[in-house]
């Protein structure tokens, strides 16, 4: 009895008042919030400052109009950055939860990574079969054929290492930057291996490394809309430690311009009747093709006429 009381005693206190680790967490948090409340009026002030200077005379040049969309734009970007949300001295449980979540649950802290990660999301309607996409997707040549321009001559030199699971697979291939002139020599050594993963029938994972460990994972999700039509959506992740604004912009432009080049690409698959071809047994056998032959072995039985979204979805 009297060791349960102890116990129970010892609880309290722990309830009472907060370790040393809950009294820095509280401190961070109440510093940043300070900082960053600190910092909206400071800039609101800045850009109301400019205005009037800039109008005062009623001529406005161009040097200050730069000035006033440059704090605006340091203005919006500082309010995206808000930081974690304070708690109050008194709320131990509270703390303590953020902690557990933050510290003890790697699920909560993957769940967080990963939202942090997630720079852009793109979605399309696209007059094309769903196969079209997917063959696409899934043959690695394109990147070298269809993307000639965009990604300034890289080339597929070899598969290294190929991978079946239940119901997709994943092949790492390599890549080589064979234009000297190419902008990604900058950060990414010549010769990496890039991981592409079909997860199921529908959805596909591109992940290229940057550098330093750093890497950019395109998600691709395929959904039939008719057997002429299909949604596709893009979301880019990326651990980068650029400024998210401009990593965003710069996806955003790649993405689009990728997109553009598969157009011309799509319409030939359409007119070529991949369906017909696949069930046909003729397509190429080579290591390229890996991924999209093992879609077709696991999935061939819905290949020609693949479940549509009802309209009213």
């Amino acid at each position: 009895m009297s060791i349960n009381l102890i116990q129970d005693n010892d609880n309290k206190t722990k309830k009472s008042h907060p370790s040393i680790e809950v009294d820095v967490a509280f401190f961070i948090l109440r510093l940043k919030n300070g900082i960053w409340l600190f910092g909206i009026p400071s800039f609101l002030f800045g850009i109301t400052d400019r205005s009037l200077v800039a109008f005062a005379d009623g001529y406005v040049s161009p040097i200050e109009v730069i000035q006033i969309f440059t704090a605006s734009f340091f203005f919006l970007t500082w309010l995206y950055l808000k930081p974690e949300q304070s708690f109050d001295i008194n709320d131990v449980d509270s703390i303590q939860n953020y902690l557990h979540q933050s510290y003890l649950c790697p699920t909560q802290v993957n769940q967080f990574e990963l939202k942090k990660r997630h720079m852009i999301s793109q979605e399309y309607i696209l007059p094309f079969p769903y196969l079209c996409q997917i063959y696409h997707l899934l043959n690695l040549k394109h990147l070298e054929s269809i993307h000639k321009f965009s990604l300034n001559n890289l080339r597929v030199i070899k598969v290294s290492n190929v991978q079946s699971t239940s119901i997709g697979g994943m092949i790492t291939f390599q890549t080589i930057l064979d234009s000297p002139f190419n902008i990604l020599r900058i950060w990414r050594q010549p010769i990496v291996e890039v991981d592409l993963i079909l997860h199921n029938p529908y959805t596909v994972e591109l992940s290229i490394p940057v550098y330093k460990d750093k890497r950019i994972t395109v998600m691709f999700n395929t959904h039939p809309l008719t057997e002429n039509e299909h949604y596709f959506f893009i979301d880019i992740y990326s651990d980068l430690e650029w400024p998210k604004p401009i990593l965003q912009l710069l996806l955003h432009i790649a993405s689009c311009l990728t997109l553009i080049e598969d157009l011309p690409y799509l319409r030939k698959l359409a007119e070529r009747n991949i369906g017909h071809l696949v069930n046909q047994n003729r397509m190429s056998n080579h290591e390229t093709m890996w991924l999209f032959n093992r879609f077709v072995e696991l999935h061939n039985s819905s290949v020609e006429m693949p479940k549509l979204i009802e309209a009213s979805k």
